[in-house]
């Protein structure tokens, strides 16, 4: 039997890939490669390229590979970008994962999880957010992620389906062997961003907001590492494997870092004084958002390995330098 990660040339998708085969499973990757990038596919994993909202293609992979097991990551996954344009957020990252859950239903495949985010609470006070918190999104990005998880939540009543959805914070950083990492020239993670423009490929670093209250003025956000972070993946297939029930839960570390704080660590890591603007705060930011973190722990046994920020600062530096040294 077959995993199928949709997205699975991209960021956390081909991380996802990696951990599979490190546990002796079976990935196989549907991507459009619009922002995945097809020489990060390790040797011998299939890749069709098309998109996961095909029905026709998604049920002939589903049967072809014989997929008993789904972990979706692909999906549009830029706030401001979502603000501009609400209706293509809504079609890839609802209409299709619509699509790709009723293939599912059809298949009998019984293992789902899915890719959310935090964005779904909205704007919270500076304690740490639980699973339970009040959703209420403030872009169509969270809007649309939390519109899947109530999919998941209606399809699980009516079929045979069973899922965990995981909440992620803010991933960063890359693989601990150096074998993938963030490699879209399009992101905008302020980890990668920064790491650009201490390597000089950029020429400044923008911070969007100073205003904000909490301690330095700069938005506080949880930052979780994206091995740390596949391995909750796994744990969740474990857990469904195993006859658990559906699960919602947070994927972060439970400590929050401004965007300031992570500028001096990436000029501390990386011996660079980059150029910083200050900037007015941009649409759809919450000030503070950090993981409770305890239920993810208690349900799957996760435990985070690499949850050093300097660790993780130095991952994305190296990443970046491998991929200018491809050329």
């Amino acid at each position: 039997m077959s995993i199928l990660v949709t997205g699975g040339a991209g960021y956390i998708g081909g991380h996802m890939v990696l951990e599979l085969l490190d546990a002796g499973e079976r990935p196989v990757i549907l991507d459009n490669l619009s922002t995945g990038v097809r020489w990060s596919v390790p040797e011998g994993v299939p890749l069709i390229v098309g998109d996961f909202g095909d029905a026709d293609l998604v049920a002939r992979v589903l049967k072809e590979h014989k997929v008993d097991a789904i972990a979706h990551f692909a999906a549009k996954l830029v706030v401001p970008e979502s603000l501009v344009d609400p209706l293509g957020y809504y079609l890839n990252n609802v209409a299709k994962a619509r699509q790709l859950l009723e293939c599912a239903v059809h298949a009998g495949v019984p293992h789902f999880i899915f890719s959310s985010t935090a964005a779904v609470y909205g704007e919270v006070g500076n304690a740490p957010v639980a699973e339970d918190e009040p959703k209420s999104p403030v872009s169509p990005y969270g809007r649309s992620k939390l519109m899947v998880e109530w999919m998941l939540e209606d399809v699980a009543r009516a079929h045979a389906l069973h899922y965990v959805a995981l909440r992620y914070f803010n991933v960063a950083g890359a693989d601990p062997k150096g074998r993938n990492g963030q490699s879209s020239p399009l992101a905008t993670h302020l980890i990668k961003v920064a790491a650009q423009a201490a390597l000089g490929r950029r020429d400044h670093l923008d911070v969007f907001g100073t205003d904000y209250p909490t301690p330095d003025g700069s938005c506080l956000r949880d930052y979780i590492q994206v091995t740390d972070l596949v391995r909750a993946h796994v744990a969740a297939l474990a857990h469904l494997r195993r006859g658990g029930g559906n699960l919602v839960l947070n994927c972060g570390y439970g400590r929050g870092f401004s965007v300031l704080d992570i500028v001096g660590v990436v000029k501390k890591v990386s011996g660079v004084d980059f150029r910083v603007d200050l900037k007015a705060r941009r649409p759809g930011d919450p000030p503070s958002i950090v993981a409770d973190a305890g239920k993810i722990r208690a349900a799957l046994g996760w435990e985070p390995r690499h949850d050093n920020i300097e660790d993780i600062v130095g991952q994305a530096l190296a990443w970046e330098r491998r991929l200018h040294n491809r050329g």
